[in-house]
């Protein structure tokens, strides 16, 4: 959930590769299915870049080979225009298709298990109540026998709760609706817990150590979410957490990646009070892990005082001289709501860099929401910095202004480069 989950970097200040994109964001759905459907995101899973909205297509990478999301709009012939309320259900929160297909859990199930029914029913009716729209299915990448569908029966048995959300009756019911929603419809361990031998999330009765501890998937790190101060939200406040959820913004942070379509497409239409229901659960989970205490202040200037000076004596100082420093500052510190901070950042001080490492090859842009309509946007390095540079840079990152984090490999940047997609033709002439 942030560089401060889903934003840092030509001899030219960054500044002028920023680009401002001035567009209305959309009004926040009306009514209370979509809203709902909003909370789920629905609409980024089953919307393929350029398609029409729910009519699927979207293509999903996993280790086995790439899915298709579904055609979720009710017509009879490619969507889900013939399903029963009952077959409905049967599918959103068990994984089966009407006709008795297993779907694969890369459709969250295993967290919609525990939406209640009237929300389920709520779900239903604004479905059925979409403009039909004619487009078949497409059929998966993934090789035989590994295709075969009934293990995935076997998988339920073993990892899949068949447990329906339950308040906890000692906790207040702002804290169970952010459970509620955390742990059911915005299925956030989905990303932010990582995976097992079998790719399932390692805490899916959402009481495990493991739960929302961070997930790494297709080169993007979606970071901690519990109490630690080092690599999670535990410096966040909860109204920081609100304003990053509505906004995609804090003071400090700002949503790329993944985490940027979910602001933008999802948790900006959630009401306030689900909002800060949100951000109360949150903060009620406990560190992941024991982390070392805060730099002191001078520690944290001395990377400063040695760019004042012209220090660029460390391993991927002049690169961040170079790229970095005309937004993110030689104090490290950024703008506030606008470029953020590297100093003290959750995200930079994650244990898996993947995240900063995509950030740098791709680029990113900030979301575009009601309470934001900038959306800011850097561009990709991958044409600009080779492997060892970003890695470099990185580790100079993760390691100035008292950050204190484990340095980054070329290895690791080049097993994420094969993953950015290649540039147009215009962009490689630079």
């Amino acid at each position: 959930m942030t560089i401060g989950w889903k934003t840092l970097l030509p001899a030219l200040p960054l500044a002028l590769w920023v680009s401002t994109v001035c567009a209305a964001a959309s009004p926040s759905p009306a009514e209370p299915g979509a809203r709902l459907a909003a909370a789920g995101d629905c609409i980024a899973c089953h919307t393929a870049p350029g398609g029409k909205p729910f009519a699927g297509g979207l293509k999903m990478t996993t280790p086995v080979g790439a899915i298709y999301s579904t055609n979720i709009t009710p017509d009879k012939a490619t969507g889900i225009g013939e399903y029963s309320y009952d077959d409905f259900v049967k599918a959103v929160r068990e994984g089966v298709a009407k006709d008795g297909h297993n779907l694969y859990p890369a459709m969250p199930y295993t967290s919609f298990i525990k939406i209640n029914d009237e929300d389920m029913r709520a779900l239903y009716d604004y479905f059925m109540g979409l403009k039909p729209v004619h487009q078949k299915n497409h059929d998966t990448d993934i090789p035989w026998p590994l295709s075969i569908r009934w293990p995935l029966a076997v998988w339920n048995m073993v990892f899949h709760s068949d447990k329906t959300f339950k308040p906890d009756a000692g906790k207040s019911a702002q804290w169970n609706r952010g459970a509620y929603l955390v742990q059911g419809l915005a299925h956030c361990g989905t990303c932010h817990t990582p995976r097992g031998i079998g790719f399932q999330e390692k805490a899916l009765d959402q009481t495990a150590s493991a739960w929302l501890n961070g997930g790494t998937l297709e080169g993007w790190h979606a970071p901690d979410l519990t109490g630690n101060p080092h690599a999670g939200l535990g410096n966040w406040t909860q109204q920081d957490i609100v304003d990053f959820l509505k906004s995609g913004r804090t003071k400090n942070a700002v949503a790329f990646g993944a985490m940027a379509d979910v602001v933008a497409n999802s948790t900006q239409h959630l009401s306030d009070d689900d909002l800060s229901a949100i951000a109360a659960y949150l903060k009620s989970l406990p560190p992941s892990k024991k982390t070392a205490e805060e730099a002191p202040e001078t520690r944290r200037d001395a990377t400063t005082q040695a760019l004042l000076k012209g220090d660029v004596s460390t391993p991927g100082a002049e690169v961040y001289m170079d790229n970095c420093a005309a937004c993110h500052r030689l104090d490290g510190r950024g703008y506030a709501r606008t470029f953020p901070t590297l100093a003290g950042n959750s995200a930079v001080l994650s244990d898996d860099p993947s995240s900063l490492i995509s950030i740098v090859l791709r680029g990113g842009k900030a979301p575009v929401t009601q309470d934001a309509v900038t959306g800011l946007a850097m561009p990709g390095f991958a044409w600009r910095l080779d492997d060892k540079q970003v890695a470099d840079l990185l580790t100079f990152i993760r390691n100035g202004w008292g950050n204190r984090a484990a340095p980054v490999t070329p290895d690791q940047v080049k097993e994420l480069r094969s993953l950015v997609p290649p540039e147009p033709e215009a962009a490689q002439s630079r």
